[in-house]
């Protein structure tokens, strides 16, 4: 057998050629029952959370299909059983369930106090990431930005009175979405409405006027919400045919994410069913509400927690860049535009089978992996070693909140210097990724005070660019009478530079790359999905090269570059200066246009006459041959006699934008060191 095995050019293990593990394989061979009760309470709680049978002493988490969530509600779980302090790392060290059950014997106690049920006579403080939101909404507006749409085709006989009990039902199961947020007595608070508020179920008839459904869905989802009348979820019911109705649900961030989508699927599922065959609700009673959390947030994000995981966060993030500078199609606005649109990204299954080995060789999740091939692209793409990406987390770290619709979601900065070999890149992201689990109930609002990065309104602070990978459970629908098919909403809206949503989708790898239509074109985003796919292929066919060697060029790109671009379609005399080939046009043509901006113009006469005034001015200032000079200005008319001034006083110019961040412009200073600077008014306020 192990002759049989592929080799390398010298006879060594080709590890990289191996076939992938095969998890119902794994899941088949010889069986060894857990032994002692952590052991078997620990299998139990693996078979729940990886939905298998039975789980052996032997077995290993994530051959047998497990991720970082799955992880994360594990060890929730485990925490809570045994009140033991356990941490992600920990598993990642020991998958293997007869050494983690090992491990916990004579671990600390969990320090983690109980979420309990709080009086609403009182004032009830909202959440942090509620808080943040809310600050948000009285800078912004109402943005749809932060709306959670869900759209489903009902195919059937659909019973209306069931599915209005239904949402209503859900309604008065969580508090979260009778919630509204008020001042009072100089601060916000929630204010939780009677259970009998109900669900308000908007019906419209389009049979006869199916085309204008996508625009009743884009309205749908756009349409503000009221943070202090509420309510803020809604619906509608669109009847497209006599026997087919699209169900719309859309609700605010502050009440709901992801996860909180999922649970609602799955209850519209579960009480729809009841309700239709004349049932009772199915479901257990909450033991606790979001404002129950909130207030235990409140009260554990304090003291040595609140110390331990500030530190944290302050030493992870100092120093890091205030902006990843991608080359944009357009300048960066002075002010975010929160408009954009996106590209489908999708890697094939082979690709998607190649990562799988790679992740396994390292110990690593799938996520880890394209984390690592996503920051490895934006430091090429920026030319910054040190990276920053903004990564969701579910943050359902305790069992009594897997249940709860609510804003829990969290989000990390990922940080990585970009150096060293693929194999060593990955360790490297997997060690910044586990670090920011063990420190992930500090929210990111809270972690953007602490690291206090200089603020900007053009660009979010910390990060610019998010990774989200989507493996939550999304829910099932097996409706009476009817088929439940999801349908994807119109978006629109971009909330950061890049956005890149990915999720594991059968056997490949699919989502889509937000991108904001301010900064980039879809060419550019579609560029950019090509640059993220060559890199993971780069990735997984060898761990030992270098990252920085890496080519993400196609061929296309490649001749572009190298040879289309640098094609010329007449000679040019190589005995001039270009000031002085300008000159020889402006005697050509001296009435002639020259350069038009906006609803100005000059002559080639004129351009050359103020050019030359500049020129003399610089050369009174001290400016000689090969002397640096500083151009910082808006693009215009302006900025074209700066350039030819610079040129004919026998000086090089130094191209300062504006739009730059004042560190880069700094740097740019400092680095370049002119003896002038050419500026207006308005561009100087950007000059450190």
């Amino acid at each position: 057998q192990l002759q049989s095995l592929p080799r390398t050019s010298n006879g060594k293990l080709d590890r990289k050629a191996l076939p992938a593990p095969d998890a119902d394989a794994y899941r088949r061979r010889d069986y060894e029952a857990p032994q002692g009760e952590t052991e078997t309470l620990l299998a139990q709680l693996w078979a729940d959370v990886l939905k298998l049978d039975r789980v052996g002493r032997n077995d290993h988490f994530f051959e047998l299909g497990g991720h970082s969530l799955l992880a994360v509600t594990s060890l929730s779980r485990l925490r809570r059983a045994l009140s033991v302090d356990v941490s992600l790392r920990d598993l990642f060290a020991r998958p293997v369930l007869s050494e983690l059950a090992a491990h916990l014997q004579g671990q600390a106690r969990s320090e983690q106090q109980p979420i309990l049920p709080v009086s609403r006579d009182q004032e009830l403080p909202l959440s942090y990431a509620q808080q943040r939101l809310w600050f948000l909404a009285q800078v912004d507006g109402a943005s749809g930005s932060y709306h959670v749409p869900l759209a489903l085709r009902l195919s059937g006989r659909l019973d209306r009175d069931a599915l209005q009990r239904t949402l209503d039902r859900i309604v008065w199961r969580h508090e979260a979405l009778r919630t509204t947020f008020v001042r009072e007595h100089e601060q916000t608070v929630q204010r939780i409405a009677a259970p009998e508020l109900g669900f308000a179920l908007q019906h419209r008839d389009l049979r006869g006027d199916v085309e204008s459904l996508q625009g009743h869905l884009h309205a749908e989802a756009e349409a503000p919400f009221d943070l202090e009348r509420g309510p803020l979820i809604r619906g509608q019911l669109l009847q497209t045919a006599d026997d087919e109705h699209v169900l719309v649900v859309t609700m605010h961030h502050t009440v709901s994410d992801g996860w909180s989508k999922g649970l609602l699927i799955r209850e519209l599922d579960a009480l729809y069913s009841a309700y239709a065959r004349g049932q009772d609700d199915p479901l257990p009673p909450l033991p606790i509400q979001y404002v129950d959390y909130a207030v235990w947030q409140r009260q554990w994000m304090r003291g040595d927690q609140l110390s331990r995981q500030s530190a944290y966060w302050r030493n992870a993030l100092d120093g890091a860049p205030v902006l990843l500078e991608l080359p944009t199609d357009r300048p960066r606005p002075a002010q975010p535009v929160f408009v954009g649109a996106s590209v489908a990204v999708e890697l094939d299954a082979a690709l998607t089978q190649s990562l799988k080995r790679l992740s396994q060789r390292h110990g690593i999740t799938l996520y880890m992996t394209v984390l690592t091939a996503w920051m490895a692209v934006l430091s090429r793409l920026s030319g910054q070693d040190d990276v920053v990406v903004g990564s969701v987390v579910a943050n359902r770290t305790r069992t009594e909140i897997e249940d709860l619709i609510g804003f829990f979601v969290n989000t990390q900065a990922l940080r990585a210097n970009i150096a060293g070999t693929v194999g060593e890149l990955l360790q490297q992201v997997k060690g910044r990724v586990l670090d920011a689990q063990e420190h992930q109930d500090l929210p990111f609002e809270q972690v953007v005070e602490i690291v206090n990065p200089p603020r900007s309104l053009s660009h979010a602070p910390i990060f610019q660019v998010l990774l989200a990978w989507q493996n939550t459970d999304a829910g099932e629908l097996a409706l009476p009478d009817l088929s439940a098919t999801p349908i994807e909403m119109p978006y629109d809206l971009a909330k950061l530079d890049l956005g890149l949503e990915l999720s594991e989708v059968e056997d490949r790898i699919a989502g889509r790359l937000e991108y904001a239509t301010a900064l980039f074109d879809r060419a550019t985003a579609e560029r950019y999905v090509g640059y993220l796919r060559r890199m993971l292929q780069a990735l997984a066919s060898d761990d030992a090269q270098s990252v920085d060697r890496i080519d993400l060029l196609d061929a296309d790109e490649r001749r572009l570059v190298l040879s289309d671009l640098n094609q010329t379609q007449a000679e040019y005399p190589q005995t001039a200066c270009i000031h002085e080939l300008f000159e020889a046009q402006v005697a050509r043509t001296p009435d002639a246009t020259a350069v038009v901006h906006g609803g100005e113009s000059l002559s080639y006469a004129e351009l050359n006459r103020q050019a030359n005034r500049l020129a003399n001015h610089l050369i009174g200032l001290g400016v000689k041959p090969d002397d640096r000079v500083g151009i910082s200005i808006e693009r215009g008319l302006s900025m074209v006699i700066g350039v030819f001034g610079v040129l004919k006083a026998g000086g090089a110019y130094v191209p300062l934008d504006p739009v730059y961040p004042r560190d880069r412009l700094a740097h740019m200073l400092a680095d370049s060191a002119p003896v002038a600077v050419l500026t207006s008014a308005t561009a100087r306020e950007s000059l450190p």
